[in-house]
C-alpha cells in the first residue's frame, strides 16, 4: 500500500494592508520627489528662496517625527518641541564650550535628545489623557528654565551666539549660496523620513498603533504599554534632536525662542493640517504653510490670521487633512480616466 501524498499548499504573497501602498510604489514615488527636491537649488537662484527651504526642511523634520508620537502612537507629548531645544543647546554647547567636532556634536545632539526623551517617558508611563499633556508641558517648561537660569553657561535670555557652523573639507559653506547647508539638510530630512516610514511598517509600529486603536485589548494580548511607548517617545526624539542640532549650526547661534509657544502651535499646525498618522502629511504641510507664510509676508499682523483660516478651511473640508485632499483628488482623476478608457 502507498503512502499517500499530501498536496501541496499553495504559497501566496502577503497580502497589502488596506489603504496602505506597495513598498515598491512608495520607493518609487519617494525617489522621485527626491529627485526634484535635489534638482531645486540648480532652478532657484537667489540665495534667500535655498534659506526658506532649509527651514522647511527642519520643519518637515521636527513635524514628521511628532506625527510619529502624536499622530500613530497617540501619546500627547507637549514636549516635542524641548526636544528640539535640547539639540539646539547640546550641539552649541558641545561645539562652543568643550571643542567637540561639530559633525559629532551633530548626532550628540540627537544621542542627548533620545536619552531626555526616555527620562520624560517615566513619569507618563501609566498617565493617560490630560495627565501626559501636563507632565510633558511641564518638561518643555523646565528645560527652558534651566537653560535661562544658567546664564553663565547657556547665555540665558540673551543666548548664544559665534556657535561653529558644519564644514565640508575645504569647502567654505558661509559663501556657497546655502549649497552645502541645502544638501545636507536634505539628506537629514531623507533619513528621517526613510527611519519613520520603515519603523511604522515594522511590527514595532503595528504594536504602537495596536496600543493607540484599542489599549486595553493589545495589553490583553501581551503588548507591555511602558516598552511601547518608551520605544514611540525614544523613536520619535533622536532625528528632532538631530534636527535641533543642525538648526543651531545652520543659523550659528542658539536662543530660548526655541521653547517658545509660537514654534510649537508652527509645528503642531503642520502635522495636524497635513494629517495625522501619515509622515508625509507633515512633510507636505511643512512646505505649504512656510511657503504660504512667506509669500504672505507683506501682509503684516494678517498674515497669522489669513494661515489659521486656511488651515481651518481645510481641516472643515478635509479632516484628514492635506493628504486626504490629494487622495481623495488623486481618486477623482483615476475614476474620471476609468470612464474615459
Amino acid at each position: 500500500m502507498t503512502d499517500a501524498v499530501a498536496p501541496a499548499i499553495p504559497t501566496r504573497a502577503v497580502p497589502v494592508s488596506p489603504g496602505r501602498t506597495p513598498w515598491k510604489q512608495e520607493a518609487i514615488g519617494f525617489a522621485i520627489a527626491l529627485l526634484v527636491l535635489a534638482l531645486l537649488p540648480l532652478v532657484i537662484g537667489d540665495t534667500y528662496s535655498r534659506h526658506v527651504l532649509i527651514m522647511v526642511f527642519i520643519y518637515a523634520v521636527v513635524a514628521s517625527n511628532w506625527d510619529l508620537s502624536l499622530g500613530y502612537g497617540g501619546v500627547f507629548n507637549f514636549g516635542h518641541l524641548a526636544l528640539f531645544g535640547i539639540g539646539v543647546y547640546a550641539y552649541s554647547l558641545l561645539t562652543k564650550l568643550v571643542g567637540l567636532d561639530p559633525w559629532l556634536a551633530l548626532f550628540a545632539g540627537g544621542v542627548i535628545a533620545t536619552v531626555a526623551a526616555v527620562l520624560v517617558t517615566i513619569p507618563i508611563l501609566r498617565l493617560k489623557g490630560i495627565y501626559i499633556i501636563l507632565v510633558t508641558f511641564g518638561f518643555a517648561q523646565l528645560v527652558m528654565q534651566i537653560v535661562i537660569s544658567q546664564s553663565a553657561i547657556t547665555g540665558g535670555t540673551q543666548g548664544l551666539v559665534r556657535v561653529p557652523g558644519l564644514y565640508w573639507f575645504d569647502h567654505n559653506m558661509i559663501r556657497d549660496g546655502k549649497f552645502a547647508y541645502f544638501y545636507i539638510a536634505l539628506g537629514l530630512l531623507v533619513a528621517s523620513t526613510i527611519f519613520l516610514r520603515v519603523f511604522v511598517r515594522s511590527r514595532l509600529g503595528a504594536g504602537v498603533v495596536a496600543l493607540r486603536d484599542n489599549e486595553e485589548y493589545a495589553i490583553s494580548r501581551g503588548m507591555s504599554l511602558v516598552r511601547q511607548r518608551m520605544i514611540t517617545l525614544a523613536a520619535s526624539a533622536f532625528f528632532t534632536g538631530m534636527a535641533g542640532a543642525f538648526y543651531a549650526a545652520y543659523q550659528r547661534n542658539a536662543s530660548v525662542d526655541v521653547f517658545g509657544m509660537s514654534l510649537a502651535t508652527i509645528i503642531l499646525s503642520m502635522v495636524l493640517l497635513g494629517g495625522a498618522s501619515t509622515i508625509y502629511g507633515a512633510i507636505i504641510a511643512s512646505f505649504v504653510l512656510t511657503v504660504f507664510g512667506e509669500a504672505m509676508a507683506d501682509f503684516g499682523a494678517w498674515r497669522p490670521m489669513i494661515t489659521a483660516l486656511l488651515i481651518i478651511v481645510v481641516m472643515l473640508v478635509y479632516p484628514s487633512g492635506l493628504v486626504g485632499m490629494i487622495r481623495a483628488g488623486w481618486g477623482a482623476i483615476a475614476v474620471r480616466m476609468k470612464r474615459t478608457a
